[in-house]
């Protein structure tokens, strides 16, 4: 490939944890590439600062970029999370996990949920958290890390993190910035485009003017580049999930931190609890359809009970995805790309995928259009994929207190999702397509804590005895009692002082 054709300038609009996540990525990525990386932050727009729950890649993000564990964990508040416990979905009253890691053993080659299901229809009553470390520690209050010198239970736990979106901004902005990433302070007044349409300059509201080969727009819900300038157009997902604004707030930690992320349904849609090692961030998702702004607030400020440590920040979105997220030259990621709920933690997952799938699609100035399209095709699949996941958590209630509830227990569903819970209904079985997200573990979780029993159990469990799997069952419970026994309390893991934000921390990899 001539030099010429090479991208030689980058330029991400909006920094934020997407924004700063993407600098990081490409400066980790292209160490000898040439390429100038420019992030423009507005000095008007503040750092929100909210808590912020995460999924078991965001630990492979820190590898990839050679960031210590520990030391992220010191500098942005963080905890550990071991999953989500869902609260009054089903019905109230009752709770549920979504715990990460392993659950029980392969039984014949077939997932251990095969033999839940066999050993439920044979009458046995099999317990939950005897066969998942990370929702038996999770409901314990323990935390311990994966343990892969030895077999049984520990080998097969996986975590998260919760930790302060605006720290790990700072954090990130840091590292990038050893890295070469140049910042510059502006407000971005519009872009100019090429007669090709292609995205040209950035005009900045003192009169200067920056231009890129690439851009990358992390501007947020209002898409500076890939819609103001770029008419990318938007697909609205409201109707499958109708909650459109949320409230957020941030209180003393006057109990325990939980080694979980807390999503607790309300009438009018949902609050979720996250625990950093200072406060503890809370907020509520709800459709203004059916409560005003200052009634929900009143029932997070009721359900929370704790002293609020800022003002509540009122967030209002329409749930969808961009028509394209890649647009010529320009490349949405985070909130510019679209919007979906944070209820299984995947805002920052996404934007991370975004930038590793850029990666493997990485363009010259040509721009071909068959590698576009398969950027968008996807990234498009993802967002779908998790949009069904999440819609899965609604349809299947059997609340039927409040309208919203009963909007979701009559609405018409994406035929993709039809199809997954027809399957599992009929037959016990997932069949995710490779690469996808959530696994068929996943899936498990949620239609068994929804109350949802298929009609019948993988056949070839009956190649084992129903006192075999009783037996297996027994041994497995024994295990992980043993190891939540001698795990110690999650509040034991950050017992020292936290040092405050500093630009200068940065790993030695980035030395």
């Amino acid at each position: 490939m001539s030099s010429d054709n090479r991208i030689k300038r980058i330029a991400i609009v909006g920094g934020g944890t997407a924004g700063w996540i993407a600098a990081s990525v490409l400066a980790r990525a292209l160490p000898n590439y040439d390429c100038a990386i420019t992030v423009i932050e507005s000095p008007d727009i503040g750092t929100v600062g909210v808590g912020e729950a995460t999924i078991p890649p965001i630990l492979d993000l820190l590898q990839f970029l050679g960031i210590d564990q520990a030391d992220f964990v010191r500098h942005t508040g963080a905890t550990y999370k071991l999953g989500i416990k869902f609260i009054d979905w089903f019905k109230t009253g009752h709770s549920y996990w979504h715990p990460f890691g392993a659950f029980g053993t392969s039984i014949n080659r077939r997932p251990f949920f095969h033999a839940w299901h066999k050993a439920k229809a044979d009458g046995l009553n099999p317990q939950f958290n005897d066969f998942s470390l990370c929702a038996a520690l999770g409901d314990a209050g323990k935390f311990r890390y994966p343990d892969q010198s030895q077999p049984g239970p520990p080998a097969g736990l996986r975590y998260a993190l919760h930790f302060d979106a605006g720290r790990v901004a700072v954090y990130l902005r840091a590292y990038a910035e050893r890295l070469g990433v140049t910042r510059l302070e502006r407000n971005v007044a519009k872009a100019t485009q090429r007669e090709d349409g292609f995205l040209d300059e950035l005009v900045f509201t003192d009169g200067e003017r920056l231009g890129a080969d690439l851009f990358i727009d992390c501007s947020g819900f209002r898409g500076l580049l890939i819609e103001q300038a770029l008419h990318t157009g938007y697909l609205d997902w409201t109707n499958n999930l109708p909650c459109d604004r949320a409230v957020a707030m941030p209180t003393e930690m006057t109990s325990p931190r939980a080694p979980y992320t807390r999503a607790t349904a309300r009438p009018a849609g949902w609050q979720w609890r996250i625990p950093l090692q200072e406060r503890a961030g809370n907020g509520y998702v709800y459709a203004s359809a059916h409560i005003s702004d200052q009634d929900a607030l009143d029932d997070l400020i009721s359900q929370v009970g704790e002293k609020a440590l800022a003002e509540p920040r009122f967030l209002r979105f329409t749930t969808g995805r961009r028509r394209l997220l890649w647009n010529r030259n320009c490349i949405a990621l985070g909130l510019s790309s679209g919007f979906l709920e944070p209820l299984e933690s995947t805002s920052i997952h996404l934007a991370i995928s975004g930038v590793y799938n850029l990666l493997e699609h990485f363009p010259d100035k040509r721009f071909d259009q068959a590698n576009i399209d398969s950027y968008n095709a996807e990234l498009i699949h993802e967002l779908e994929h998790v949009r069904d996941f999440i819609i899965l958590h609604y349809c299947l209630t059997q609340r039927d207190d409040a309208p919203l509830w009963w909007h979701c227990r009559s609405m018409t569903l994406p035929d993709s999702l039809a199809e997954r819970i027809e399957r599992y209904k009929a037959t016990g079985r997932v069949r995710p397509k490779p690469g996808e997200l959530f696994t068929d573990l996943s899936w498990f979780y949620i239609f068994e804590g929804m109350g949802v029993r298929p009609d019948a159990y993988d056949p070839l469990m009956d190649v084992v005895s129903t006192g075999r799997v009783a037996n297996i069952m027994a041994g497995l419970a024994k295990e992980h009692a043993a190891a939540v026994a001698v795990a110690k309390s999650h509040d034991s893991h950050f017992s020292q002082p936290i040092a405050t934000p500093a630009r200068s921390v940065v790993s030695a990899a980035a030395q």
